[in-house]
């Protein structure tokens, strides 16, 4: 059983290009890339819907900041930072021996 192949972003979107130019049908689109033609379809639909995307103002949205993941890790740099401080007292008495 073999695992599903990823493809690059790049290379869907070149192949959605070349699906909405029209100058080849899906299937032979498919075997010229090799990729199945329900994929190319959905990645034609995804190019369709994403595209209003691109004349948006204001460039790219700002990235939604989750608090409690934001707290969470707050708290494990202070357990971190602890922990080295403990560490480094308790090993300078050996410091000199290495």
């Amino acid at each position: 059983m073999s695992k599903r192949k990823q493809h690059a972003l790049e290379f869907k979107a070149k192949v959605a290009l070349e699906a909405m130019k029209g100058e080849e049908t899906v299937s032979e689109l498919a075997s010229r890339f090799g990729v199945h033609p329900t994929m190319i379809n959905q990645w034609k639909r995804a190019l369709l819907d994403g595209a209003s995307g691109v004349f948006e103002r204001g460039g790219r949205k700002t990235p939604v900041i989750d608090e409690d993941q934001v707290r969470d890790l707050h708290a494990k740099i202070g357990e971190l930072a602890v922990a080295n401080s403990f560490l480094e007292r308790k090993l300078k008495p050996w410091a000199g021996r290495w």
